[in-house]
């Protein structure tokens, strides 16, 4: 099977063109060598490291898909090797939720540039 066309069945991209983008790209591995050709074949037992978003994914191939079905049917098709995210620390920003009124917008300005003279 084409490795663009599992990538998408395996749901990790939302369109096959993006998984063909990304491998093209050369940001795919195949058992620890570099990808460029969406059309590279692929079966049971490899190894692909790529990033989706700012997530590195580790996924060994359990089978190969015959559609693109839901997130369960497709979750059977790897075994995923990823380190576990790493945890958000007090420094890192916060992800999400809504949008910082205009007074912690202030309060963030002035812990930034210190206080107003």
């Amino acid at each position: 099977m084409r490795l663009d066309k599992w990538l998408w069945q395996a749901r990790f991209f939302k369109t096959r063109s993006l998984a063909a983008k990304q491998v093209s790209g050369g940001h795919v591995r195949l058992n620890s060598r570099h990808v460029s050709k969406p059309a590279q074949a692929v079966g049971a037992g490899d190894v692909l490291t790529f990033t989706v978003g700012d997530r590195a994914r580790v996924v060994r191939l359990l089978a190969l898909g015959t559609r693109r079905g839901p997130a369960p049917e497709a979750q059977t098709l790897y075994e995923d090797l990823s380190p576990p995210a790493a945890p958000q620390g007090p420094g890192a920003p916060p992800r999400g939720g809504p949008r910082p009124t205009k007074k912690d917008r202030r309060a963030l300005d002035q812990t930034r540039r210190g206080p107003l003279e």
